[in-house]
């Protein structure tokens, strides 16, 4: 009889356990939540955007999906954006023919974008206007460029100059970057053992990744011997298309000619500005805060996603 109740008792302690090593294996891994900007684009010339709605948006993370928690249009109370117009002081003398067209481009914007103007040399920005709301200052503060690249010419250099001094603020944060893209400050000849891309090119990528910093480029040809190698001013332009599209930015370029008109670039970049999402969700921590690859997918037909390849997300608590 005692040894019945001893196999009783060791089975309900077996079942009560094997339940708490359920409910633990069960139990939800820790979540954090991040926000990231969003372009929606719809595929083919001349066709609508569909609506999109929050559960119609896929978020992944590795093999696993994650849970989207606000998806919101980027207008009324969420329309603030931060804007920076980034002009590079190497470039020809005949960018002047183009400040027209970004003077309309920045008188056109919404009140509630923040424009500011400055000017790459020396590896940092020259500030000519700080962020405001009066765009018409902005646009006065708009010149011609020096053409000179100070002692040290690096665009990528300067972009992380630029978004390091970036205010705190709730805004989208965005770039407009005029430049060939060539890092004088490496240029010349390099050793074998560096790579044929500037290393600044990955820096400057994953500082706006981590600042949620979309970069929209135009190739403009610049000054002096480096301008004119078609070496340089190829691997300039591939360093702008990666720094572009890895920040959900797009790049524009003709060749390695100097554009016609800005018109047709900035009209896209403001159908960009003009159909963006704040989207939010619940990413999975690692031990230390990083920037993670997510994928975005949407089985709305025609509809297709724009975003930085990594978002940054917050060590685990």
């Amino acid at each position: 009889m005692r040894k019945f109740r001893t196999a009783i008792a060791l089975g309900i302690l077996t079942g009560l356990m094997a339940g708490v090593f359920s409910l633990t294996a069960q139990a939800p891994a820790p979540t954090v939540p991040v926000q990231m900007t969003v372009t929606l684009d719809v595929i083919g010339e001349g066709k609508r955007m569909p609506v999109v709605y929050p559960e119609d948006v896929m978020v992944q993370q590795g093999k696993d999906r994650l849970k989207v928690t606000n998806w919101d249009a980027a207008k009324g109370e969420r329309a603030g954006l931060d804007l920076f117009i980034l002009i590079d002081d190497a470039a020809q003398s005949g960018l002047g023919l183009q400040l027209n067209d970004l003077r309309d481009f920045i008188n056109a914007q919404p009140p509630t974008t923040l424009i500011g103007v400055g000017y790459i040399q020396n590896a940092i920005v020259q500030v000519a206007q700080n962020f405001t709301e009066d765009h018409a200052a902005a646009a006065k503060a708009l010149r011609l460029p020096l053409g000179t690249t100070g002692a040290y010419g690096s665009p990528y250099l300067s972009v992380m100059d630029l978004m390091k001094r970036w205010p705190e603020h709730p805004n989208r944060r965005e770039v407009i970057m005029v430049t060939d893209g060539i890092d004088r400050f490496r240029g010349g000849p390099r050793p074998n053992f560096l790579p044929v891309m500037s290393p600044d090119v990955d820096s400057a990528s994953t500082l706006a990744q981590r600042t949620g910093t979309m970069i929209h480029t135009i190739y403009y040809p610049g000054i002096g011997r480096l301008g004119h190698n078609f070496w340089e001013a190829t691997n300039g332009q591939n360093g702008l298309a990666k720094l572009s599209d890895e920040t959900a930015g797009e790049s524009f370029f003709l060749g390695r000619q100097a554009p016609v008109s800005f018109e047709p670039y900035l009209s896209r970049i403001s159908r960009i500005l003009d159909n963006q999402y704040l989207l939010s969700f619940e990413a999975k921590p690692a031990k230390k805060a990083g920037l993670q690859r997510v994928t975005l997918k949407t089985e709305v037909a025609g509809v297709e996603f724009g975003s930085a390849d990594n978002v940054w997300v917050p060590a685990q608590k």
